[in-house]
């Protein structure tokens, strides 16, 4: 296979990375099972620009993206439709995508593994016609990234801690929001902290992200928790894959869902795989069942 490499030196564990060093590993790695690799090391604000030239590239049947969550969307979002496939570098903090695609979250091995891989065809789903692979929420994770961003860190090390930081004055002071969810002729109004609508629904018993990525369902969570102790033991499920353990968080699974959300409290922020966007005053989100092409590994 040929690859276009497109690598944000500012994004996730890249900014504490080698590059040069790993560039070279990769070409030596890829090149040793037969493939060919374009890699293009670039800045935060020339990503789009590199993504946009490799995938408009002919000759090439793989982008490797690798960068934090929002280099991981951007990628898939060009990507959605095309016959190209996408292989995700785990260089992010979590790297919930790729654990559910079962792609090892060391570098090198994930490298080893896109050497031998396979593509497979997975969901995408949109918000308002905007892509995303992950999550579009509302409320607490979503304050939870502006606070957080506000902050100063320089690693991933740096970057947890500032998260606990902001998750811990989002506890203090949480959203309250009226929310409507149209689903089929069905409307459900709900008073919420928290609403987060995921391409297929979690696994259970581990971090969030879905076993299943070719599933077919947008899950929809809702988190009716009000209190500090209510709200603590959400974030202890969430962490531990506990969902359905949760008396305060409902759960719907659907095609497609509109959301009408309304703030009782202060601003409310959205984000889109872990990058705050404007929230519109409808969202329309659906499932694009196997629209996204991605190389996973070989015992997938």
């Amino acid at each position: 296979m040929r690859f276009a490499a497109v690598l944000n030196s500012e994004g996730g564990t890249l900014r504490t990375t080698d590059l040069d060093a790993f560039s070279k590993r990769m070409t030596e790695t890829l090149e040793a099972a037969g493939h060919t690799v374009d890699i293009d090391v670039v800045a935060g604000k020339d990503v789009a620009a590199a993504l946009d030239k490799a995938v408009a590239r002919r000759s090439i049947d793989v982008v490797l993206a690798g960068g934090g969550d929002g280099t991981i969307s951007a990628a898939a979002a060009r990507l959605m439709g095309k016959k190209k496939a996408l292989a995700i570098l785990p260089a992010g903090t979590m790297n919930l995508v790729a654990r559910g695609l079962g792609i090892p979250q060391s570098l090198n091995e994930a490298i080893a593994a896109f050497a031998d891989g396979k593509i497979m065809e997975v969901d995408i789903a949109s918000a308002n016609g905007e892509p995303f692979v992950h999550q579009f929420s509302v409320g607490m994770h979503a304050k939870m990234i502006h606070l957080r961003d506000k902050m100063d860190f320089g690693s991933r090390l740096g970057k947890i801690r500032a998260s606990a930081r902001a998750a811990y004055a989002t506890l203090a002071n949480p959203p309250k929001m009226d929310v409507t969810l149209t689903i089929g002729e069905a409307e459900v109004i709900v008073r919420a902290s928290a609403i987060g609508v995921t391409n297929n629904l979690f696994g259970e018993g581990h971090l969030p992200y879905a076993d299943n990525p070719a599933g077919g369902v947008l899950g929809i969570y809702v988190t009716v928790a009000r209190q500090k102790g209510e709200l603590m033991k959400f974030m202890l499920n969430v962490a531990r894959g506990k969902w359905r353990d949760n008396e305060h968080v409902e759960i719907h699974q659907t095609d497609k869902v509109n959301l009408k959300i309304r703030s009782r409290r202060g601003k409310l922020y959205a984000a889109m795989d872990g990058e705050l966007v404007d929230l519109e005053p409808q969202t329309s989100i659906e499932i694009h069942p196997k629209a996204l092409k991605v190389l996973v590994p070989a015992r997938q």
